[in-house]
């Protein structure tokens, strides 16, 4: 992975060469492919709005602007608070996915990010590689019969993420997606970290455990269960014990 930061008017682009070899502001205005749409999706698994699907196959990419969340989301939209280039939301999420990325944990390839700076306050977005025929969970466990050998292979991979530190802050139902094999990856970044084992492994469990219970009270025919949730624990455990 080739990382190069080029300064902008009014902030900077980084990116990966390898992936995109000439990068400019328009890349992050979706009116600018030739292609674009929303991400969409079910149980309000296309999040806020603020991703689309950008460029064409073989190769399309994600593009995401950063909104905010929670309370402070409904006064203040996209703006955060200017403390340098290098603690920038993107930039920051960028680094992250790719050292992920190198490590071979199943996480979008990074391949651009900006930030655009207004004095005190800057806004930011970010453009990843679209990983192929990849689903939410949330939709995965309306589509197909999920049994426990399904829920022990998420606790399974989960665990991988959490051995090599892996830190996110909303692993939900939706920012877990399953592909045609199976496989379980992580989307969205924003605020992750990499951290040393400690409390956060469970409470990050826990987040999941309440969007899980939350989609099946949105849809009861997806009739997600306790027995569900043991079963992924027990791949989370026996994964822990065999190490």
């Amino acid at each position: 992975m080739t990382e190069s930061v080029e300064k902008t008017a009014t902030g900077a682009i980084l990116y990966d060469k390898s992936i995109i070899d000439q990068i400019s502001e328009d890349r992050f205005t979706p009116g600018n492919w030739l292609h674009a749409e929303p991400v969409g999706g079910t149980l309000r698994s296309a999040g806020r709005g603020n991703t689309m699907f950008v460029g064409n196959v073989p190769r399309q990419f994600v593009l995401r602007h950063f909104l905010r969340g929670g309370l402070i989301g409904k006064l203040v939209r996209d703006a955060y608070v200017w403390t340098g280039e290098d603690t920038t939301r993107s930039f920051l999420e960028w680094r992250l996915l790719a050292k992920l990325a190198a490590n071979n944990l199943r996480v979008p390839r990074p391949a651009a990010a900006r930030y655009v700076r207004h004095g005190p306050i800057y806004r930011a977005d970010i453009i990843t590689v679209r990983i192929p025929q990849v689903r939410p969970l949330s939709q995965h466990m309306a589509d197909e019969a999920c049994g426990d050998d399904f829920w022990q292979s998420i606790g399974v991979a989960i665990h991988e993420f959490h051995k090599s530190g892996v830190y996110h802050a909303d692993m939900n139902a939706y920012n877990l997606q399953v592909d045609k094999k199976g496989e379980l990856w992580m989307l969205d970044f924003d605020r992750g970290r990499l951290l040393p084992p400690g409390p956060w492994q469970q409470k990050t469990l826990a987040r999941l455990h309440r969007s899980l219970v939350k989609i099946s009270a949105l849809d009861p025919s997806l009739r997600f269960q306790s027995q569900d949730w043991d079963a992924l624990l027990d791949g989370y455990f026996s994964a822990s014990r065999s190490e």
